[in-house]
């Protein structure tokens, strides 16, 4: 199997992740392992089975969306209870994947990773057989969960095999599949949808599921595992705050910002933020190191993503309704339109990864957020004026600009952390991403408030490039690689 010259540069082995060469395979597995690794291709063949997983798990989400219309009318429901489809699952996701990510660092990576792939192609085939909109929504939350476990293992697992420096490099293709994933299901499943119905996703999705998990199952090797305690009160704690928080920017753009629900969903989820912190600081082996957030590439790039995801995704639902209401495109032409952003992300990734690694994780990161923040503001100007030529550049442009932050930002968080923290650390970094995605989709769309006009447009695009700026800043409190201690030496593996 061929590869690209670009993909980086394997890691030599840890302790954490030993050398087939210095364990002697003793069946079939292990000796096709150790023949990668004499050619010098056992890493790429992790990557490729890591994003394997993802591009199974992630394709249906964009034909799902534009079916909810047709879903809706199958079961006789509203648009606005189908809805859950998509927004119950990444609400239930986002609370489990600290728990997922700290699971993989203490019972291996490779574990959780086939166990929550394995369910998660069973659920793909159940869902496809759905009786009803619950029926329907409960099993796209529960693939949500467990193939979340998939997300921090398989990015702990490729980080294990790649180096420091080059581990951006990596993002960069994993940015790209993040990206293709959707834009090429909707592109090659959108036909099988208007031919077979929506049912066939799920099916399809089944079959690439089971090819990917049998490459992985085949490819990966274990990581080290740690004996210690589970911290199930901070887990606890951890998972009632960020569900607090998802359910009160789910439900704040159908109800007023200070009703009973969404303010006692955000008080419950301050509260549990609160009891998190303390029940960390009295933990010996704690969920996530408190100490983490004292380090500037750290904390500063799980920020920078958290305005990054904000910036993009509440522009990424704004944008075609510009196209059909201020430009006049039907629903197909704006979907071509808007494929311009995703297959900028996709294509660009794997070169801003490159770049990443030639001009550090902090200027990469930097440039990216400042490209972000120039083509919202390019997108705001363009809608408020009509201007066709220039709504286009910018939604390169804001490809461009997430694609080449985003591999940085992912690798700063993992770089930051010793390898026993990689899946937790890989979880916070999606989590924090997760989070901000909900935050820009709801505040962006509160902003516009319904008003198919081009001011409306406008004030909301250039909120966007608010959060962007928010993300330059956060951006350029990074440290260059090499300035922090690392974190190795001052604790104890």
């Amino acid at each position: 199997m061929s590869w690209p010259e670009e993909l980086p540069t394997p890691v030599a082995p840890t302790e954490a992740y030993p050398s087939a060469q210095n364990d002697p395979p003793r069946d079939l597995r292990g000796r096709f392992i150790a023949r990668l690794e004499a050619r010098g291709s056992y890493p790429n063949w992790v990557l490729f089975a890591a994003l394997g997983g993802m591009f199974a798990t992630t394709f249906p989400i964009t034909i799902l969306t534009i079916a909810l219309g047709s879903i809706a009318r199958e079961f006789h429901v509203s648009e606005t209870t189908i809805a859950w489809v998509i927004t119950a699952p990444m609400l239930c996701s986002a609370v489990t994947l600290p728990l997922l990510g700290k699971l993989g660092d203490l019972h291996g990576h490779r574990r959780i990773f086939l166990l929550g792939f394995a369910a998660a192609t069973l659920t793909a085939v159940a869902t496809a057989f759905a009786w009803s909109a619950a029926s329907l929504i409960a099993l796209r939350t529960l693939a949500a969960v467990v193939g979340g476990a998939t997300g921090p293992a398989s990015m702990a697992l490729i980080f294990g095999v790649y180096d420091p420096s080059e581990r951006v490099r990596a993002m960069g293709w994993w940015s790209m599949t993040g990206a293709a994933a959707p834009a090429l299901g909707l592109v090659l499943g959108g036909p099988l949808v208007d031919l077979l119905g929506w049912r066939v996703v799920f099916l399809l999705q089944a079959v690439l599921s089971v090819a990917a998990l049998a490459l992985a199952a085949l490819v990966l090797r274990e990581t080290e595992r740690h004996r210690v305690r589970f911290d199930l009160a901070g887990a606890g704690a951890l998972g009632i705050a960020v569900g607090g928080f998802m359910f009160a920017l789910a439900r704040v753009r159908d109800a007023a910002l200070l009703s009973p629900s969404v303010f006692g969903a955000f008080a419950i989820g301050l509260a549990a933020v609160a009891l998190f912190v303390r029940i960390e600081r009295r933990t010996a082996e704690p969920l996530l190191e408190l100490e983490f957030f004292a380090r500037p590439n750290f904390t500063a790039p799980m920020l920078a993503n958290a305005f990054q995801g904000a910036a993009y995704m509440g522009a990424f639902v704004l944008a075609p309704l510009v196209l059909l209401e201020i430009f006049g495109f039907t629903i197909s032409q704006a979907a071509g339109i808007m494929l311009l952003r995703t297959l900028t992300l996709a294509l660009a990734s794997p070169l801003v990864g490159r770049l990443g690694v030639a001009l550090g994780e902090r200027t990469a990161a930097t440039v990216g957020s400042l490209i972000l923040t120039a083509s919202l503001a390019l997108i705001a100007w363009s809608a408020g004026h009509g201007e066709l030529l220039g709504f286009g550049a910018g939604l390169v442009l804001q490809g461009l600009g997430y694609g080449l932050g985003l591999p940085s930002l992912n690798s700063a968080v993992a770089n930051a952390v010793p390898e026993r923290d990689l899946g937790i650390a890989s979880a916070g970094s999606r989590l924090t991403g997760t989070v901000g995605t909900a935050f820009g989709i709801t505040a962006l769309t509160l902003v516009y408030g319904g008003h198919n006009a081009g001011p409306a447009f406008q004030t909301a695009f250039l909120a966007g490039a608010g959060f962007a700026a928010l993300s330059l800043v956060a951006a350029w409190f990074m440290q260059d690689e090499g300035k922090e201690p690392c974190l190795d030496a001052t604790r104890s593996a």
